[in-house]
């Protein structure tokens, strides 16, 4: 079945372009199309659905978003089913280029986590900064059915936050099969907010777009944020062109060049929701690689490649 994929992508573009009076290679030049995997977590916030216009209006390109949890989306980078990843996990994101699927990995920008709960917090958590402790709490109190926990569980940048929390605190990641009061909602962040809304006693990590996205609508309250620990930086990755000859790296390299753009990344700074800023830019800058962020010396070579590339297209 995998074989016959491009000819059923041939077939469909012979037809439509012969209905419009128009040759496949006409199509193909009118219709050229960028495809990017990104997270929920970042797709639901709308802040690419923000920027990508502009790019599209550049450059007469369609840019076509896949939203899926960050494991997803690396997934699909390396069958070579996108042009570039728009994610954040670092360890995930380092494997993928290390195995040779992706290359020229840049971070763009930065929102946090944050823990949140039911208003009247029974495992006592709220006001801490140590985020390691109000593991520790949430867990003992799920042992006494004080409270639940909602895990995405779907191998997103959010779940791997979780379980590197989790590591911290010296326990082992919960299993629902074993601890009743840990659940997976094997779902993007938006559905898991929503579900842990209906539990009275529910708490999960999220990050902080995805709630200010639905803060009129769930009662959850944050309870620890602003630790070091829950920052939570995005990167961009293009796809090794020679995974697939689809791969549409010449355009991918145009889009990742206008995120890392002084004009992007102040509108990047600039977008909001509920009169509240959701992302922070953080093109060429460093800071501790255990969050994913950069050293010194990486964003020095990310610079070293970027910059003559956006200046080329973008100055």
């Amino acid at each position: 079945m995998a074989g016959k994929k491009p000819l059923l992508v041939a077939l469909i573009i012979i037809t439509v372009s012969a209905a419009a009076g128009l040759t496949a290679l006409d199509y193909i030049q009118i219709q050229q199309r960028l495809i990017v995997a990104t997270t929920t977590s970042l797709y639901e916030t709308g802040l690419l659905t923000y920027l990508i216009p502009s790019f599209e209006v550049r450059w007469n390109v369609k840019v076509h978003l896949i939203a899926v949890g960050t494991g997803q989306a690396i997934a699909l980078g390396r069958d070579g089913d996108c042009d570039l990843v728009l994610v954040h996990a670092r360890n995930l994101e380092d494997e993928f280029i290390q195995q040779g699927y992706g290359l020229h990995r840049v971070t763009l920008w930065y929102n946090d986590f944050i823990i949140i709960g039911p208003e009247n917090d029974p495992a006592n958590i709220t006001g801490l900064t140590n985020v390691t402790e109000a593991f520790i709490r949430i867990y003992s109190a799920g042992e006494m059915g004080r409270c639940n926990f909602y895990s995405r569980g779907d191998s997103s940048g959010t779940e791997e936050r979780e379980k590197q929390i989790w590591l911290n605190t010296g326990l082992l990641t919960p299993d629902p099969n074993v601890n009743k009061w840990y659940k997976r909602t094997g779902q993007g962040m938006s559905e898991t907010l929503i579900i842990t809304n209906e539990d009275p006693a529910g708490y999960t990590i999220t990050d902080r777009g995805s709630y200010v996205n639905l803060i009129n609508r769930i009662s959850l309250k944050i309870l620890v944020e602003n630790s070091t620990l829950l920052l939570n930086p995005y990167s961009a990755i293009l796809v090794n062109p020679e995974i697939n000859q689809r791969v549409n790296i010449q355009l991918a390299v145009k889009f990742i060049a206008y995120l890392c753009w002084s004009e992007t990344q102040k509108m990047v700074d600039e977008y909001k929701k509920n009169k509240i800023q959701l992302f922070h830019s953080c093109y060429g800058k460093s800071n501790s690689t255990d969050l994913g962020f950069d050293t010194d010396e990486q964003v020095a070579e990310s610079l070293a490649y970027w910059d003559p590339i956006i200046k080329a297209y973008y100055s």
